[in-house]
This record gives C-alpha cells, sequence and structure tokens, in this order.
C-alpha cells in the first residue's frame, strides 16, 4: 500500500509563507500526476494544484501567481510554496497522487492564516 507522508503545515500571519512536502512511499515515477487539494471547515474539498510526470502544472485561480508545486526527483518529494498567505487560505491540505487505475492520499496537514 502506497503511502504519502506530508509535511509542512502551521500557523503563519497574513502575508507570510510556508512550504509544504509530500514524499511518497515508492519513486514518483510510478505516478501520472502529484497535486495538493485542501479542504476548509464547511466546504468541499477542492483543487489547489497539479503536476503530471512530464512536469506540466495546473493551479486553481486562487492561487495562481501565489503557490509554486514543484519535485524534487532527488529527494522523491513534491513541493507547494505557498507565498502571500490570505486567511482564505486556511484549510487542511492533501496530498494527492495518482496511477492510471488508483488514487492515493496523504492524512492532511493542517494550514491556518491569521489576519
Amino acid at each position: 500500500q502506497v503511502q504519502l507522508v506530508e509535511s509542512g503545515g502551521g500557523l503563519v500571519q497574513g502575508g507570510g509563507s510556508l512550504r509544504l512536502s509530500c514524499a511518497p512511499s515508492e519513486s514518483m515515477f510510478s505516478f501520472n500526476v502529484m497535486g495538493w487539494y485542501r479542504q476548509a471547515p464547511g466546504k468541499q474539498r477542492e483543487l489547489v494544484a497539479t503536476i503530471t510526470s512530464g512536469g506540466s502544472t495546473n493551479y486553481a485561480d486562487s492561487v495562481k501567481g501565489r503557490f509554486t508545486i514543484s519535485r524534487d526527483n532527488a529527494k522523491n518529494t513534491v513541493y507547494l510554496q505557498m507565498n502571500n498567505l490570505k486567511p482564505e487560505d486556511t484549510a487542511v491540505y492533501y496530498c494527492n497522487m495518482r496511477k492510471i487505475l488508483y488514487v492515493y492520499w496523504g492524512q492532511g496537514t493542517q494550514v491556518t492564516v491569521s489576519s
């Protein structure tokens, strides 16, 4: 069973930055798409950003220009760099990795942005 280990959440003031990390228990090259989703209290889980095995990226409109998704093959880790954080970014952030037939989720990491 694939496990995704997340880290990097926390409490930050508005305008601040955080970097989330996600390391799978097997090589990233076995996944087609890797990404981050988030779920705020009382809301549905939503896409934040994805990166494909070929390096193509996709972002939610609400985070474009502020968040950057990247991958480090040597460290077998996917990152989400979050800059200029806003209170509305407060949510549990989930790492997501997909193969053709399977989807895997991390346990979630809390990001709280104070105003």
